[in-house]
């Protein structure tokens, strides 16, 4: 806030106009030379908001009222909307989403990463409901099944969510329904105590799927009724799985798994591949539109059948094994040794020999690599939302590859590395977001790094 001008006072309502959104997705005002930031605003409102909290550079609020809304301001399909922490836009029509969305990667790639590259555009979801392939309810002390509240561990219970699969939200009340019937209890992080954690549900495009009870202990009673009642709710549920995790804290599965019934994994057909995902694999959460993502990855990639590339941060292979049909020869990194064994069991599957993952942290990896004189033409990153470490990244220009394509969930970590990369003088070229997750504050963004001086 500017010193000649008198700051906001909590309580007091003022007027001002939506102008954007955060990357949190909040309504932004600039009121008197101060940001608010306000939930549920659309752009282009002219709004009475009142100030709810006054922080060091910035203030919160909320709406009083709507002086004309916005005819990109939509009604919640969703009755948890505003409760539920999972989505952040349902208030806005889908174009209007879409449009934040791209404003948040090009600001994230100007303003943090110091890049003129344009966001060419935006690739929606041709269906922006139902999308996601796995799932994860917590459990709440009294049994609750649903998803946590923004900000908080309170559970707000849910029977059917607008993004997840409804075979997984049926799959989720039944293991509810069984915990009631024969008095499961539920862990309580508090006290340490009680047993269901989580129930983990993963579905496949041909609607099968896989449910893991994630558990404070090493078994269950009344077990054969738990995988009755889960098929019973899901006739293709190819297994029922226990994880046991013992540990305090936020990370939802343990190591060890035991068959309840069925089997263990999952099988998806991916850009024309086949896959094989046990429990713990990273995989896209949305098929439909990581073909879309993985598509564009692989133009930006420029592959013309001559190349080595590297992918690190593989998961099971998905884009290893795409970038090996392309290319001369392919590696894949990973540090999750089930990922790895299911990458190379899907190489094989698959009758790609053109290709080897290794089982190692991406810095470990690229580190050895270098070392070991690799010299790829192409590299590709797509690493969870922290980014990649600085020593990743001196890896990769170290091996001097031409190009590097980065996959990134987060835009703000991207465009931090996106300055990185440009100190070791690779250059932005081109930009594209896809909508991996409608509905939340989520994008995935494809960016191509070019060598300056090749």
């Amino acid at each position: 806030m500017e010193a000649n001008r008198q700051p906001l006072e909590k309580g007091k309502v003022y007027t001002g106009t939506v102008e954007g959104y955060s990357s949190e997705g909040l309504g932004v005002v600039r009121l008197d030379g101060a940001v608010v930031f306000v939930p549920r605003a659309v752009r282009g409102e002219t709004v009475d908001l009142r100030i709810t909290r006054v922080m060091k550079s910035s203030c919160a609020g909320e709406i009083v009222k709507i002086h004309a809304p916005s005819p990109e301001r939509a009604r919640p399909e969703c009755p948890y909307f505003g409760r539920c922490g999972g989505c952040d836009f349902q208030h806005l029509s889908y174009p209007e989403e879409l449009w934040a969305k791209r404003q948040r990667v090009q600001d994230a790639l100007r303003r943090l990463g110091g890049s003129e590259v344009e966001v060419e555009e935006i690739l929606g979801a041709a269906d922006p409901t139902h999308y996601r392939n796995k799932s994860q309810y917590p459990v709440d002390p009294d049994g609750a099944v649903g998803f946590y509240r923004a900000r908080s561990h309170q559970v707000v219970p849910v029977d059917r969510c607008l993004i997840q699969s409804e075979i997984s939200d049926r799959t989720a009340k039944a293991v509810g329904d069984w915990m009631r019937r024969y008095k499961v209890s539920a862990y309580d992080e508090s006290t340490g105590k009680g047993l269901v954690r989580h129930i983990y549900v993963r579905v496949n495009a041909a609607g099968e799927s896989l449910c893991c009870v994630v558990v404070n202990g090493k078994r269950l009673p009344r077990e054969p009724e738990l995988a009755a009642l889960v098929q019973s709710a899901a006739p293709k549920t190819v297994g029922v799985v226990l994880n046991t995790n013992t540990c305090p804290g936020n990370v939802i599965l343990g190591d060890k798994y035991r068959v309840v019934w069925g089997r263990d994994y999952l099988m998806d057909t991916l850009c024309g591949l086949e896959f094989k995902l046990s429990i713990p694999s990273f995989y896209q959460v949305n098929r439909a539109q990581a073909e879309v993502l993985y598509g564009r990855a692989l133009e930006f990639a420029g592959l013309t059948g001559k190349e080595t590339v590297l992918d690190l941060y593989c998961g099971t292979g998905t884009i290893t094994l795409c970038l090996a049909r392309k290319a001369r020869r392919a590696i894949g990194a990973e540090i999750v040794p089930p990922a790895v064994a299911d990458a190379r069991e899907n190489a094989v599957r698959n009758g790609i020999e053109n290709v080897e993952f290794l089982c190692a942290d991406a810095a470990a990896a690229a580190a050895r690599l270098e070392e070991e004189g690799l010299r790829p033409d192409v590299v590709t990153v797509d690493p969870p939302r922290k980014g990649l470490a600085p020593e990743v990244i001196a890896s990769i220009a170290g091996m001097g590859p031409e190009r590097v394509v980065y996959v990134s969930c987060d835009p703000a970590t991207l465009g931090r590395d996106v300055k990185l990369f440009a100190g070791f003088g690779y250059r932005a070229d081109r930009a594209c977001a896809v909508d991996m997750f409608p509905g939340t504050r989520h994008v995935e963004t494809i960016v191509s790094l070019q060598r300056e001086n090749s």
